[in-house]
């Protein structure tokens, strides 16, 4: 996402959804075929996150589940119809620094509690138990050789995949953020949100394991059943078992700022596609900007009130958390090729857009229906959650449009050129003003054409450019953002379009380019080669190994601490400053 958002920011500088250039380049159909993926993928991230909470909810407090599932959406449909994508942005801050301060102490009260005697304590406990885990090394809860693990995690590999890249909310934090914060943002947050998994599923997780047959345990002698651990209720039985009943509401908290702020980002998304994608494009497309944010909010407001009854249905219809995990990578994943390609590889044709991800999305579901029958002899709401039918119809679903796209695009060539996506218009709430424009330019100043190439052997038509810009001393005499002439675009012959960043805002977002390109290859090769890979061996953890594990866990976590929280105040302390004194002078008055 890092990669794409910065080539994003040069190549459609003004858009506003991924759809949007989607639609710029293909026409109607293909942007409807994105529409409803964008919305698949949105409606079930979403209603398996609420689901789960409300689950977690009832599984705590005895409330409807019903109750839950209405009560949780509704708060975030109050703030995010007020606010917006402004909005979105201050609350995943301050839910993000409640969460992390509360999963910290999480996992230093279990570790510290009595009952488990510190991280040794914790060790010697679960190397005690009598329990055979099947497809592990030896079958030890302590080795990192579990095939089950593996399976899984290839799973939400390409499910999570799919919550980013076809959610257009990420997009529009990439469009929306500064040039210089783009790349920083999701490189950073790669490695910090390891900390989340690392630290809470180690020690919660074997935490329940090593005390889930002692009278400690809060419903011994019963343990948790399979649906009740697919349904989350691991966390809150160690907390009650450890901590006390006090303790649940500090996880209500956690699981409120948790989902309230999924819900909040996708709503954000969805209310963005039916006002833009849909109201302002096919059912009124001369409203003015006013007029497309009213709709906005009023999308926000529905797309809450659906994702209730959607979370509603999916617990009388039987689904777990488990289930969404396996199945909406299947049909999520079709369109991630295509996305990427439409941005990097200009020979993609419209006939390849259409199909690739049809054609993705019926191999992938093929896959996985036929897989379940054929180990488990029955498709029903239980089997369609083994694990190897899920990753199969994932993997098929992920690479068969890449394979559909390049023979169609190949078998019918053709070429786009890259500064039609300069004719997408802004939109602006002229009610505030905005930094991140600042940049924009007068066509009235002398321009220079420069060619961005992200790969040395490009061909001209591979590249970004050229494009036409201001010499940067134009960035001086900048026209304000209500005079900018964005209308100009859809008149304008291509040879004559300007591009709205001076020569060193390019040069910049080349820079940023070079830095995401080797970030990613270099994450890669760690976080999914050179970290687990050798871990995956027949080794049992010792003790000592062990100790280092956690305490690098919870090391991290304080890490995504400072990082996510702290240094955004520092870095924001200026305009911080700004907005106090100016708030401090206004109640003076």
């Amino acid at each position: 996402m890092a990669v794409l958002g910065i080539v994003a920011k040069l190549r459609v500088p003004y858009a506003h959804t991924s759809l949007e250039f989607m639609r710029m380049r293909y026409g109607a159909y293909v942007h409807w075929l994105f529409i409803l993926l964008n919305l698949v993928n949105n409606v079930f991230g979403c209603g398996s996150m609420i689901l789960a909470g409300a689950q977690l909810i009832t599984g705590m407090t005895g409330m409807h589940v019903v109750a839950a599932c209405i009560l949780l959406p509704a708060g975030v449909v109050l703030y995010t119809a007020v606010g917006g994508l402004k909005a979105t942005f201050i609350t995943d801050f301050l839910h993000t620094t409640i969460a992390l301060i509360l999963l910290m102490y999480f996992a230093l009260a279990v570790l510290s509690s009595e009952h488990i005697g510190g991280i040794s304590g914790l060790y010697d406990k679960v190397k005690a138990r009598d329990v055979y885990i099947e497809g592990n090394y030896m079958g030890s809860l302590l080795t990192m050789k579990s095939k089950s693990t593996i399976l899984f995690g290839l799973v939400l590999k390409f499910g999570n995949l799919a919550l980013v890249l076809m959610d257009t909310a990420f997009w529009q934090k990439s469009f929306a953020s500064e040039v210089q914060s783009t790349v920083p943002a999701y490189d950073i947050v790669s490695v910090v949100i390891i900390a989340i998994p690392w630290s809470a599923g180690t020690v919660i997780g074997l935490a329940a394991r090593a005390i889930e047959n002692t009278p400690v345990w809060y419903t011994y002698p019963t343990v948790l059943t399979t649906t009740q651990v697919n349904s989350g209720l691991v966390m809150p039985y160690v907390l009650m078992s450890l901590l006390g009943k006090g303790a649940t509401t500090g996880l209500l908290v956690l699981i409120f700022m948790a989902i309230t702020s999924t819900v909040s980002s996708s709503v954000i998304a969805v209310s963005s596609i039916i006002s833009l994608d849909w109201y302002r494009t096919y059912i009124n497309p001369h409203a003015s900007d006013r007029r497309t944010l009213q709709v906005s909010h009023w999308g926000v407001v529905f797309h809450g009130c659906f994702m209730a009854g959607f979370a509603i249905m999916l617990e009388y219809a039987g689904a777990t958390n488990n289930f969404s995990t396996y199945f909406r990578p299947i049909i999520a994943c079709p369109g991630i090729i295509p996305l990427i390609l439409t941005l990097l590889w200009s020979r993609q044709t419209k006939l390849a857009a259409t199909l690739a991800p049809i054609l993705g999305l019926m191999s992938g579901l093929a896959t996985w229906l036929a897989c379940t029958w054929y180990w488990s002899g029955a498709i029903n709401i239980t089997t369609l959650q083994d694990q190897l039918p899920g990753l199969y119809g994932a993997i098929v679903s992920f690479f068969s449009p890449a394979v559909y796209s390049v023979v169609i695009s190949l078998i019918y060539p053709s070429r786009f050129d890259w500064r039609e996506f300069l004719r997408i218009e802004l939109i602006e709430d002229k009610s505030q003003p905005n930094s991140s424009l600042a940049s924009r330019l007068t066509s009235s100043e002398a321009v220079d054409k420069i060619a961005f190439n992200p790969s040395e052997g490009a061909t001209d038509s591979e590249k970004i450019g050229p494009y036409e810009t201001t010499s940067p001393a134009s960035a001086k005499s900048s026209t304000p953002a209500e005079d900018w002439p964005k209308a100009n675009y859809q008149k304008t012959d291509l040879d004559d379009v300007v591009h709205p960043f001076g020569e060193e805002t390019i040069i910049h977002i080349k820079k940023w380019l070079r830095i995401a390109s080797i970030y990613f290859v270099f994450n890669v090769l760690v976080t999914v080669v050179l970290w687990p890979i050798p871990l995956y061996r027949d080794y049992i953890f010792e003790k000592r190994f062990f100790r280092g594990w956690v305490t690098v866990s919870i090391i991290w976590q304080w890490f995504a601490f400072f990082t996510v929280v702290v240094y955004p105040i520092y870095d924001g302390r200026h305009a911080i400053a700004t907005a106090t004194r100016g708030i401090m002078g206004e109640w003076r008055r």
